[in-house]
């Protein structure tokens, strides 16, 4: 059975504006076909729970909805169509601050750039995007090119 790595970053947002959707959509429909590689969670209680949250949709709602194999237009849809789903504008703004503003722990940081063999040397962008996609990235070419 195929393995996906998830490669959608965090930093990407769909029509709505929400950073992180399309690359939760991605990761849960992944799971939910049991395609998803071993080292992700289908949803997570990172950014995936901090998303959810965020727009006030329960996470069993949602992966009973995943279930269901939404593209990801038809996800945005069912959201909006949720009661007490919150898209103000500055919810979303406050969210993505949120997302686009995370740092990862020192010992996180560090393993994610050792992987790749990069110098912890305050050259990198600290912010938890970046090192995300760096690990995705990684094990990308671990599974697929290496």
């Amino acid at each position: 059975m195929s393995q996906i790595v998830p490669l959608i970053s965090s930093g990407i947002a769909g029509p709505l504006g929400v950073l992180h959707l399309p690359r939760l959509w991605q990761k849960a429909s992944l799971a939910a076909a049991g395609k998803l590689h071993s080292e992700y969670p289908g949803v997570g209680c990172g950014y995936d729970q901090m998303t959810l949250d965020a727009l006030g949709i329960n996470i069993d709602t949602f992966k009973a909805f995943i279930a269901t194999k939404p593209s990801y237009p038809q996800l945005e849809s069912w959201i909006k169509a949720q009661p007490g789903v919150n898209l103000t504008k500055g919810n979303i703004y406050k969210h993505n601050q949120a997302i686009s503003g995370y740092i990862h722990a020192d010992d996180t940081r560090k393993a994610i750039l050792a992987a790749d063999g990069i110098a912890d040397d305050g050259s990198v962008n600290p912010g938890a995007v970046d090192l995300n996609n760096l690990d995705d990235w990684h094990i990308f070419w671990a599974q697929e090119i290496k």
